[in-house]
Protein backbone atom coordinates (compact mmCIF):
# COMPACT_ATOMS: atom_id res chain seq x y z
CA UNK A 1 0.00 0.00 0.00
CA UNK A 2 2.64 2.74 -1.63
CA UNK A 3 0.14 5.47 0.24
CA UNK A 4 0.49 4.55 3.44
CA UNK A 5 2.46 6.55 5.84
CA UNK A 6 2.90 5.25 9.71
CA UNK A 7 4.77 7.50 11.87
CA UNK A 8 5.51 8.07 15.59
CA UNK A 9 1.61 9.17 16.89
CA UNK A 10 1.70 12.72 18.23
CA UNK A 11 -0.64 14.03 21.25
CA UNK A 12 -3.03 15.72 18.75
CA UNK A 13 -3.96 12.35 17.34
CA UNK A 14 -5.73 11.52 20.84
CA UNK A 15 -9.05 13.49 18.63
CA UNK A 16 -9.14 10.22 16.02
CA UNK A 17 -8.44 8.13 18.85
CA UNK A 18 -11.42 9.14 20.95
CA UNK A 19 -13.84 10.02 17.43
CA UNK A 20 -13.31 6.26 16.67
CA UNK A 21 -13.77 4.94 20.37
CA UNK A 22 -16.70 6.92 20.25
CA UNK A 23 -18.90 4.95 18.00
CA UNK A 24 -20.35 2.39 20.08
CA UNK A 25 -19.62 -0.73 18.05
CA UNK A 26 -16.05 0.07 18.62
CA UNK A 27 -16.37 0.59 21.89
CA UNK A 28 -17.44 -2.39 22.62
CA UNK A 29 -14.18 -4.09 21.83
CA UNK A 30 -12.61 -2.14 24.73
CA UNK A 31 -13.07 -2.05 28.57
CA UNK A 32 -14.93 0.95 28.46
CA UNK A 33 -18.48 1.54 28.89
CA UNK A 34 -19.00 5.11 28.56
CA UNK A 35 -17.69 8.65 27.32
CA UNK A 36 -16.46 9.19 30.64
CA UNK A 37 -13.88 6.17 30.47
CA UNK A 38 -13.40 6.19 27.13
CA UNK A 39 -11.78 9.87 27.28
CA UNK A 40 -9.70 8.55 30.32
CA UNK A 41 -8.57 5.61 27.83
CA UNK A 42 -7.92 7.70 25.02
CA UNK A 43 -5.79 10.22 27.21
CA UNK A 44 -3.75 6.84 28.59
CA UNK A 45 -3.34 5.54 25.09
CA UNK A 46 -2.01 8.56 23.45
CA UNK A 47 0.09 9.54 26.40
CA UNK A 48 2.19 7.08 25.19
CA UNK A 49 3.21 8.44 21.96
CA UNK A 50 5.96 10.70 24.57
CA UNK A 51 7.85 7.88 24.78
CA UNK A 52 7.43 7.31 21.32
CA UNK A 53 5.64 3.90 22.00
CA UNK A 54 2.55 4.79 19.63
CA UNK A 55 2.35 4.92 16.09
CA UNK A 56 -0.32 6.09 13.78
CA UNK A 57 -1.19 5.21 10.18
CA UNK A 58 -1.66 8.14 7.76
CA UNK A 59 -3.59 7.15 4.43
CA UNK A 60 -3.68 10.04 1.79
CA UNK A 61 -2.80 13.22 4.51
CA UNK A 62 -5.55 11.66 6.51
CA UNK A 63 -5.40 9.73 10.10
CA UNK A 64 -6.71 6.02 9.46
CA UNK A 65 -5.32 4.11 12.35
CA UNK A 66 -3.41 4.13 15.87
CA UNK A 67 -1.45 1.46 17.92
CA UNK A 68 0.26 1.35 21.05
CA UNK A 69 2.19 -0.44 23.51
CA UNK A 70 1.53 0.36 26.92
CA UNK A 71 4.89 0.09 28.37
CA UNK A 72 5.43 -1.33 31.68
CA UNK A 73 7.33 1.63 34.13
CA UNK A 74 8.49 -1.30 36.53
CA UNK A 75 11.91 -3.16 35.63
CA UNK A 76 10.72 -6.52 36.74
CA UNK A 77 8.73 -6.39 33.66
CA UNK A 78 9.72 -3.87 31.44
CA UNK A 79 10.21 -7.13 28.90
CA UNK A 80 7.11 -7.06 27.89
CA UNK A 81 3.70 -4.92 27.69
CA UNK A 82 0.13 -5.05 26.07
CA UNK A 83 -0.67 -3.28 23.03
CA UNK A 84 -3.97 -1.39 21.83
CA UNK A 85 -5.20 -0.50 18.34
CA UNK A 86 -7.60 0.39 16.17
CA UNK A 87 -8.33 1.66 12.98
CA UNK A 88 -11.04 4.16 11.63
CA UNK A 89 -14.31 2.16 10.56
CA UNK A 90 -13.95 3.70 6.76
CA UNK A 91 -10.54 2.09 6.49
CA UNK A 92 -10.61 -1.32 7.61
CA UNK A 93 -10.46 -4.41 5.67
CA UNK A 94 -7.72 -2.65 3.41
CA UNK A 95 -4.34 -3.99 5.15
CA UNK A 96 -4.01 -0.54 7.40
CA UNK A 97 -3.99 -2.99 10.19
CA UNK A 98 -1.23 -5.48 9.13
CA UNK A 99 0.53 -2.56 8.59
CA UNK A 100 0.00 -0.81 11.22
CA UNK A 101 0.15 -4.10 13.60
CA UNK A 102 3.24 -5.68 11.93
CA UNK A 103 4.99 -2.19 12.68
CA UNK A 104 4.27 -2.38 16.43
CA UNK A 105 5.81 -5.39 16.30
CA UNK A 106 8.90 -4.09 14.83
CA UNK A 107 8.79 -1.36 17.30
CA UNK A 108 8.58 -3.63 20.40
CA UNK A 109 11.30 -5.50 19.18
CA UNK A 110 14.24 -3.42 17.91
CA UNK A 111 13.22 0.01 19.53
CA UNK A 112 12.48 -1.02 22.71
CA UNK A 113 13.90 -4.46 22.84
CA UNK A 114 11.06 -6.32 24.41
CA UNK A 115 10.95 -9.86 24.75
CA UNK A 116 7.05 -10.57 24.66
CA UNK A 117 3.66 -8.29 23.54
CA UNK A 118 0.45 -9.60 24.46
CA UNK A 119 -3.39 -8.19 23.67
CA UNK A 120 -6.68 -8.57 26.13
CA UNK A 121 -9.19 -9.40 23.19
CA UNK A 122 -12.70 -9.85 23.96
CA UNK A 123 -14.28 -13.21 22.41
CA UNK A 124 -15.40 -12.11 18.81
CA UNK A 125 -13.59 -9.29 18.18
CA UNK A 126 -12.65 -9.16 14.48
CA UNK A 127 -9.00 -8.50 15.72
CA UNK A 128 -8.85 -12.20 16.33
CA UNK A 129 -7.88 -12.98 12.52
CA UNK A 130 -5.30 -10.60 12.24
CA UNK A 131 -3.37 -11.22 15.12
CA UNK A 132 -3.85 -15.22 14.89
CA UNK A 133 -2.48 -14.95 11.49
CA UNK A 134 0.99 -12.70 12.77
CA UNK A 135 1.32 -15.51 15.13
CA UNK A 136 0.32 -14.37 18.48
CA UNK A 137 -1.38 -17.70 20.69
CA UNK A 138 -3.99 -17.46 23.22
CA UNK A 139 -2.38 -18.20 26.56
CA UNK A 140 -5.49 -17.40 28.33
CA UNK A 141 -9.20 -17.46 28.77
CA UNK A 142 -11.39 -15.89 30.87
CA UNK A 143 -14.96 -16.65 31.03
CA UNK A 144 -17.50 -13.69 31.18
CA UNK A 145 -14.80 -11.21 31.88
CA UNK A 146 -17.20 -8.24 31.10
CA UNK A 147 -20.75 -7.81 30.80
CA UNK A 148 -22.14 -5.71 28.51
CA UNK A 149 -26.06 -5.30 27.32
CA UNK A 150 -27.25 -8.01 29.89
CA UNK A 151 -24.98 -10.39 27.89
CA UNK A 152 -21.71 -12.13 29.17
CA UNK A 153 -18.74 -11.65 26.94
CA UNK A 154 -14.92 -13.56 27.65
CA UNK A 155 -11.36 -12.70 27.20
CA UNK A 156 -8.78 -13.95 25.72
CA UNK A 157 -4.78 -12.78 26.16
CA UNK A 158 -2.96 -13.53 23.06
CA UNK A 159 0.78 -12.87 23.32
CA UNK A 160 3.82 -13.04 20.71
CA UNK A 161 7.49 -13.62 21.76
CA UNK A 162 9.41 -11.67 19.63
Amino acid sequence: MEELDIRYSFLSDGQYLRKWLKNEEDMRWYPVTDIKEMEDMAANWIGFSKFRASLTSVLKNEVCGIGTLFLMPYKKVAHQCMFYMIVGQEFRRRGIGSSLLKNIINLAKNYFHLESIYAEIFEKAPIIRLIEKLEFVPIVYQDKYVKQNGEYVGRVLYQKFL
